[in-house]
């Protein structure tokens, strides 16, 4: 607004009924009525102004202004009175302005930074059986143990990852999974058209440090969401919508799959115990 029209609107305030009907062309009010001493005067029936004794800053009044001048020239009302369904009519149309949204995209190749802790703990299915590896093979079953067996249980490195700072639709937190005492990691590929999990060996660990966007290396995230206090889903980063699972019967294989009705995709930890990476 122009510094010529913050004088005129100045002059409003200075004014002894608030604005002069001869320079800004509106109604004259009038504050004959002793009502103007409580900072209330009446325009003409049907329209009654209420000046609040907060002080109003210049940015307010103009955009009052503005909205008012918009009015007035583009509706042709017949009655000063207005129904709920006019008034919102008018300001959708003349007075609410329409804003436009921004969707950043990212810029740069996507990256996971490996955490410098990580979590020591054993993993067990909804129905409480365990995560155990089949003797000598990289294949994970889930087996209720009783008695004696409990060291049977499959111990899990879980390192957290940053996910990348513009990362859209995030909905866990970055985890990778490897066997304890061993270089065998849990990934997620696609074999006979189908995500398969496996468990992967991988000498140079440090590879895994950071993990870049489309560098082959992101079969070994997934994303760890928690529906419950104590419940986990693992879902692959590579494969969206498809999860880490377990049969409902007992010595079958870990796998992934995007179906609920036959598979259990949650989870619990157990035995946590917090270590470094170094």
């Amino acid at each position: 607004m122009a510094d010529k029209d913050l004088l005129t609107l100045e002059s409003y305030f200075n004014s002894d009924c608030g604005f002069d009907s001869d320079d800004a062309d509106f109604d004259e009010l009038d504050c004959s009525d002793p009502l103007a001493m409580s900072s209330r005067c009446d325009l003409h029936k049907g329209i009654r102004i209420e000046v609040t004794k907060e002080p109003l800053s210049m940015r307010s009044v103009a955009n009052v202004v503005i909205a008012l001048q918009r009015l007035k020239h583009t509706q042709h009302v017949q009655s000063t009175e207005f129904t709920d369904q006019d008034l919102f009519t008018i300001f959708m149309e003349n007075v609410i302005e329409e804003s436009i949204a921004i969707d950043l995209k990212c810029s740069e190749s996507q990256s996971y930074s490996m955490q410098d802790k990580t979590v020591q703990c054993t993993i067990c299915d909804k129905s409480k059986r365990a995560l155990v590896q089949k003797e000598k093979t990289p294949i994970l079953l889930a087996i209720t143990l009783k008695g004696g067996n409990e060291e049977n249980k499959a111990w899990f490195n879980l390192s957290a990852y940053n996910p990348p700072n513009c990362r859209e639709n995030t909905k866990g937190q970055p985890v990778c999974l490897g066997i304890v005492k061993s270089n065998l990691f849990l990934s997620c590929t696609m074999q006979n058209e189908s995500p398969f999990l496996g468990l992967e060996e991988v000498k140079d660990k440090e590879s895994l440090k950071t993990i870049k966007e489309n560098d082959g290396m992101e079969r070994f995230l997934f994303l760890r969401n928690g529906p419950g206090d104590s419940l986990n889903t693992f879902e692959s980063v590579k494969y969206p919508g498809w999860f880490i699972t377990t049969s409902k019967d007992d010595f079958k294989p870990v796998q992934m799959t995007n179906q609920q009705t036959s598979h259990l995709q949650l989870f619990t930890l157990h035995d946590e115990t917090v270590v470094s990476q170094n």
